[in-house]
């Protein structure tokens, strides 16, 4: 086993690191091996000063800066390792401070657009009502779309309104639905379910071919053509109504934290990025309709 694919192994054991960012990491740590190895050089004994000429070089060939901070925060993880496991005698970066990103707002829907696309769907068809039940939960919990299509029946409580979340790393949630997104889903499970699988005892809850779960994919390409149909021409992804979600509970009086727990997010910070959409959201209405604005 190579010394990354132990890294690897660890981070999925100790921290339960997604398929996506461990295919991340490796990436990252592929390509300073592969950089190291054509000037004659070891991954586990890097000259002190060759990241900084390969982050400048990186920078030079149009990388940007959160790129080159993410491919720093990956090996200082795989060194910090190496030290901790005894793979490597020293830290060659020590000295090295994480370039500073500033984040970019994330694209997000104003209320209006958002109630656009939620009526979007023909729910005169079982799969217009799958649809919009998709949609109405999609917004209301604020999941990630994989989240969304690994829903399963048994995730449901409709007495009590809520849905049980696997999020990052494994990690369950419970996330409150609401009345509108609760009874479109009912509405979904008694009628087009039924209509849409050959067999209902499937587990999928949202299905796609052959009775397994939808594919992300597909579900991209549904919520860009409610889109089309309600008329919303900026770019839209399935993130953006959970973008929107966080958004407009901050703009109505929501506290944080708890934002933070409904997005499943496992560190603040990452959560404080919606508190610049909510500032900007009010700069630019000030701006709009102040008479001095």
């Amino acid at each position: 086993m190579s010394v990354i694919d132990a890294f690897l192994d660890a981070l999925w054991l100790e921290q339960g690191a997604s398929d996506h960012t461990l295919a991340a990491y490796r990436r990252d740590l592929t390509a300073w091996q592969t950089h190291l190895e054509s000037l004659g050089e070891a991954l586990l004994a890097p000259p002190p000063e060759r990241l900084s000429e390969w982050l400048a070089s990186r920078r030079e060939e149009g990388y940007q800066l959160r790129s080159n901070a993410r491919l720093l925060s990956t090996l200082r993880s795989f060194y910090r390792w190496g030290r901790l496991n005894n793979q490597v005698e020293s830290d060659p970066l020590t000295d090295i401070k994480l370039p500073r990103v500033i984040p970019g707002l994330p694209n997000t829907l104003e209320e209006e657009e958002v109630e656009r696309l939620l009526l979007a769907p023909d729910t005169e068809t079982p799969l217009g009502i799958r649809d919009r039940a998709m949609l109405e939960l999609l917004y209301a919990c604020g999941l990630r779309v994989s989240e969304l299509v690994g829903l399963t029946g048994d995730a449901v409580n409709l007495r009590q309104n809520v849905v049980r979340v696997r999020g990052k790393g494994d990690k369950d949630r419970l996330v409150p639905m609401g009345e509108e997104a609760a009874d479109w889903l009912a509405h979904y499970m008694q009628t087009a379910r039924l209509a849409l699988m050959s067999d209902p005892t499937r587990p999928a809850l949202f299905p796609g071919r052959g009775d397994k779960a939808m594919t992300r994919q597909t579900f991209w390409h549904r919520i860009k053509v409610h889109a089309i149909t309600a008329g919303i021409t900026r770019p839209l992804s399935p993130h953006t109504l959970r973008h929107a979600f966080a958004t407009h509970l901050l703009n109505h009086g929501a506290n944080l934290r708890v934002v933070q727990l409904l997005l499943g997010h496992s560190d603040l910070s990452t959560t404080q990025i919606y508190t610049h959409v909510a500032q900007a959201r009010l700069e630019s209405l000030h701006a709009e309709h102040h008479p001095r604005g």
